[in-house]
């Protein structure tokens, strides 16, 4: 009677050795998907900060070329305007594009004066 208690608890303790085998078993697949999503996150994340380092750099350049040509049309305007007043011709919304017989305007001064502030 000794012997078959010891053989009931031995196959009892083999049924819970394979029970923990299975789930064993069960928690590696689970760690092996996990450890796999993490992997493909963290490949699209460094793809995604990639993308977002491209697209604020080429914002950068825009804004920068943007206002660097904007700047540059306002000052080349001026000048053009400024060595039309100087040539002789009225720049003046009033005047202007005639000739100034060497006399000096108002309205074009102000307008100049308006234009370099």
């Amino acid at each position: 009677m000794k012997d078959r208690n010891i053989l009931d608890t031995v196959i009892e303790f083999e049924k819970q050795l394979e029970a923990m085998q299975q789930q064993f078993g069960a928690f590696k697949q689970f760690v092996a998907i996990m450890m796999e999503e993490q992997q493909a996150l963290q490949t699209e994340n460094l793809h995604l900060r990639t993308r977002l380092e491209e697209v604020l750099s080429k914002q950068t350049v825009q804004k920068e070329s943007t206002e660097k040509t904007s700047h540059t049309d306002i000052s080349e305007g001026y000048d053009n305007l400024a060595r039309l007043y100087y040539e002789g011709y009225h720049v003046c919304h009033v005047h202007f594009g005639s000739s100034r017989k060497d006399e000096d305007c108002l309205f074009c001064l102000a307008f100049l004066n308006k234009q370099n502030v």
